[in-house]
């Protein structure tokens, strides 16, 4: 995930881990590829043989992603970004004066339609979670950010966040597949697998 200050002290942030995004890195990495993860602050060790590059806001996630999407075959853009930042944020901590405080926020640039628009022909695959409707945020999501791929997942108590397994629903243009509940581990390789189907089907051969 990513953080936004508030003051010195405090951050906005997410529930997400990180594992289901290493453990993809890892497995595209199983397959052969030369992998670079951008990855926010969390307590994981960076898989060995991928490149790890370490960043904290929205705002540096988007300029190491552009950096790194120049360079790149495939996008898989799995963090948990957050949407919001502090439109000021405190210059020394906020001290409990009063019962109630208010936060004014602005919205974070959206990751993958800038890169989109700098990388019309890069292959991305994006997530998407859901606590609701999740088919249909998931392929609206596909559509509005010109996605090739978006791997959905409900979330809340007990599903994704703070346990060591997942479940998918992956979606393309002209298709869907379900990975079933497992080991964020197992449904990292069978999403690795079914991105690397999808990625050399729309690659023209050399």
């Amino acid at each position: 995930p990513t953080r936004e200050a508030i003051d010195p002290v405090r951050f906005i942030t997410n529930r997400s881990s990180g594992k289901q995004g290493y453990a993809v890195a890892t497995a595209l990495r199983d397959l052969g590829a030369d992998v670079t993860l951008i990855s926010g602050p969390v307590a994981l060790c960076a898989p060995a043989g991928v490149t790890r590059v370490e960043v904290e806001t929205a705002e540096q996630m988007l300029a190491a992603t552009l950096q790194c999407a120049a360079g790149a075959d495939l996008l898989v853009a799995a963090a948990a970004v957050a949407d919001y930042r502090m439109t000021d944020v405190a210059a020394h901590k906020i001290k409990k004066h009063s019962d109630t405080l208010s936060l004014a926020l602005q919205r974070n640039p959206d990751i993958l339609a800038t890169v989109r628009a700098a990388q019309p022909g890069l292959f991305m695959v994006g997530f998407a979670a859901e606590t609701e409707r999740l088919a249909e945020h998931a392929r609206d999501k596909l559509a509005r950010k010109h996605l090739n791929m978006i791997a959905a997942n409900q979330v809340g108590a007990g599903l994704a966040f703070d346990v060591d397994t997942n479940a998918l629903q992956v979606f393309w243009a002209d298709g869907q597949q379900a990975i079933a509940q497992g080991s964020k581990q197992a449904v990292a390789h069978q999403l690795a697998e079914l991105i690397a189907h999808h990625y050399l089907k729309a690659t023209p051969a050399a």
